[in-house]
């Protein structure tokens, strides 16, 4: 069966029983949404989510419907997870997946680097971001590997470099902006703009507690403002559904709050 888009609806796919680790399921609970059924209903059916179960964070990756191909926002935490959603995004559109870009330095943005680089995918971030990957691979390792083994590479990935500075990719017949940017909830950022619609990774949470543990909260409101300037219409958070620019003045006011 073909998945296709629902103009207008929630459209939502029962978790998968393959890609778990050998004699166990994973937890319920991932989904693919391919229209949103608040009032972002009509905004802009090429753009859909798939969000992980809880056991993987309820990470989102969000896809982008072109002409020639999809592109797709964060690889996943979990490779299994990555693998179906490479299945799904590509049943609902019809379509190959041919670019991936990471947004920044944690594993629930690049884990899924390579399950997608073995399906034919280019995965690109910033030299920022890319310089970060392997001693956060390393850290990382000694908090999930034992908990989450055999779903959990071993190795950092290599991702393709786009460089230093902010510049366009292209793939699928799209064009996006990729603006480089500083610390924030990591030490490194990479923001994806592609009209009107705003991807900031974990700069931006909704209905979900933001990761604090770096705490460049000074910095981070700082990227905040940086993405307010770019007056998007659409915002799509690291964790939750999307929004408008509103979810960026509601990261700035918990922000404000933590450091209060």
């Amino acid at each position: 069966m073909t998945l296709r888009w629902a103009t207008g609806a929630v459209a939502i796919v029962a978790l998968s029983a393959c890609g778990g680790a050998p004699g166990r399921a994973l937890p319920p609970g991932a989904a693919v949404t391919l229209a949103h059924s608040d009032r972002w209903a009509h905004a802009d059916a090429r753009v859909g989510t798939y969000v992980s179960s809880n056991w993987g964070f309820s990470t989102n990756t969000f896809f982008i419907e072109g002409p020639d191909g999809v592109v797709v926002i964060d690889t996943q935490f979990l490779p299994s997870a990555a693998a179906e959603m490479i299945d799904w995004v590509e049943r609902a559109t019809g379509k190959r997946i041919v670019l991936a870009v990471v947004l920044h330095p944690n594993p629930d943005k690049y884990n899924g680097t390579a399950t997608l680089q073995a399906h034919g995918v280019r995965v690109v971030t910033s030299e920022q971001v890319a310089r970060l990957i392997p001693a956060v691979h390393e850290k990382r390792m000694r908090s999930f590997y034992a908990r989450y083994a055999p779903d959990y590479p071993r190795t950092a990935p290599t991702l393709e470099s786009f460089g230093e500075q902010s510049t366009d990719l292209t793939g699928g017949g799209l064009r996006l902006h990729a603006y480089v940017m500083g610390p924030g909830c990591s030490d490194a950022h990479v923001v994806v703009e592609w009209e009107g619609h705003l991807f900031p990774g974990d700069l931006v949470a909704n209905q979900s507690h933001s990761w604090l543990e770096l705490g460049h909260t000074e910095e981070w409101l700082q990227r905040l403002a940086e993405l307010r300037a770019m007056h998007p219409l659409y915002v799509h958070p690291g964790r939750g559904p999307s929004g408008g620019p509103e979810l960026i003045d509601a990261e700035d006011r918990y922000l404000r709050d933590v450091m209060a």
